[in-house]
């Protein structure tokens, strides 16, 4: 019964069958070919008996394994192994059947694969989650073919486990050193001159030949009867905090990935990029009301805290309530910040009615409202339109973009910078706003 439980015929089996029937057929019109199909038909049976004892005569023909990563990277190809060790004196053919998880709703899967006598090989497959959480695989299938190829011998192993999903680890590792490269532009991150100087007082000291002038401090000269110095250092630790609105202007999808996630993923990078640089690294979310909160500091655990925070970041997707944001914002972050604000508006109506709260956070903070260009619009405005509803679908689609870019016009009339990209675009667009900011020392 066991034995039966793992066989399965394969189609070749069902060919050569499909032959015989014809044979026979023809035999009424030629009768010589009624005995030769008999021999054909016990040849085909023979070998189906063969097939059989080589495959099962051993009882562990081969061993699998799955081998991936403690946790996937949402948003991203994530690598899969299967390692099979074939233990038959003779070359194989498998098919891979793997059971992954509901959310990818894969319902084809299989991969063939040969396998050379007495060795292994390692499969590689990719999959791409677009939403964080636990991910449960399965068990794993492989069905085994001999070279007579006429059935299958299925090898189930026992490879259930969870996967948790968490934010873009794999633009992290990606992003990490780029801020800090040579050659910045073939990641495009931006190589910014620093034109400002934002500096705090180290040390009162002697002069050097080539220390600057202009920092000559005549008091200490006149006391030690030498000329001396003041010397400064960049300033650091400044607070940067990224807020996420999880508000229902978040929860449009872009490649299957919502802007949420997008913002997530990004919030991740940039908070790596700004500990490397020495500042304090913070975040929040918010909709209807203020949660998720990590205050701003430069500690060794600071990104495992945004990290686990992030990856359990839930929403129902309610309206934001910007007055809740300004009214926690001012009571709880006391010191001027660098604030990341990561939202959407499609129209000016919806820019002006949260206007008055985003120019209260501006008056005591650095605020950067990063909001997201509709890129199936622009796909929409560059098509050539062939028939009068093309046409109308296209000068909306105009009218929608114009009105991203008079939504930057207003906000920079007070003071308020912004972002706009395309979500596929945000982690770099981000980390190239946050470097324009230090570079520029204007926080």
């Amino acid at each position: 019964m066991k034995l039966l439980k793992s066989l399965y015929i394969n189609n070749f089996f069902f060919y050569a069958l499909l032959g015989v029937v014809g044979l026979f057929v023809l035999a009424f019109i030629f009768p010589a070919l009624y005995n030769a199909t008999w021999y054909v038909v016990l040849i085909l049976l023979t070998f189906l008996v063969l097939d059989v004892l080589i495959l099962f005569f051993t009882k562990n023909g081969i061993e699998g394994i799955r081998m991936m990563s403690e946790k996937l990277s949402n948003g991203d190809e994530n690598e899969i192994k299967v390692n099979i060790k074939n233990y038959y004196t003779f070359p194989i053919s498998v098919q891979l059947i793997d059971e992954i998880p509901f959310q990818f709703q894969v319902r084809n899967f299989g991969i063939k694969q040969k396998i050379k006598a007495s060795s292994e090989k390692e499969i590689q497959y990719y999959l791409r989650p677009t939403e964080r959480g636990e991910y449960y695989f399965g068990n794993l299938n492989v069905y085994v073919s001999s070279p007579l190829f006429l059935i299958s011998r299925r090898f189930q192993f026992d490879n259930q486990r969870m996967v948790p999903t968490y934010p873009s680890y794999i633009q992290l590792r990606k992003y990490s050193l780029m801020a800090f490269s040579n050659n910045l532009f073939q990641y495009g991150i931006k190589k910014i001159r620093r034109i400002g100087h934002t500096m705090e007082f180290e040390q009162i000291k002697e002069y050097n030949q080539g220390d600057d002038i202009r920092t000559l401090n005549w008091k200490a000269t006149a006391k030690k009867n030498a000329l001396m110095v003041n010397q400064f250092q960049d300033e650091k630790s400044q607070s940067v905090y990224m807020i996420i609105d999880k508000g229902r202007v978040m929860k449009m999808p872009f490649n299957g990935l919502s802007l949420l996630d997008y913002a997530i993923n990004a919030t991740l990078v940039l908070s790596n990029v700004i500990l490397k640089k020495q500042d304090k690294a913070g975040m929040l979310t918010f909709s209807k009301k203020v949660e998720n909160r990590v205050f701003a500091e430069r500690r060794a655990s600071q990104m495992h805290k945004i990290l686990e925070t992030l990856y359990n970041i839930k929403t129902d997707f309610f309206e934001s309530d910007f007055s809740r944001l300004y009214t926690d914002i001012k009571k709880n972050i006391n010191q001027r910040s660098l604030i990341v604000l990561y939202t959407n508006f499609e129209t000016m109506d919806g820019l002006h009615r949260q206007l008055p709260y985003l120019k209260g956070i501006a008056k005591n903070h650095l605020l950067v409202v990063v909001f997201f260009n509709n890129t199936e619009l622009n796909q929409l405005i560059n098509k050539k339109a062939e028939n009068i509803q093309e046409v109308y679908d296209k000068v909306i689609a105009e009218k929608f973009s114009f009105e991203k870019r008079l939504i930057v016009n207003e906000l920079k009339k007070y003071g308020i910078y912004s972002v706009l990209t395309q979500p596929e675009n945000l982690t770099l667009d981000t980390i190239n706003k946050y470097l324009e900011i230090k570079a520029r020392g204007i926080l």
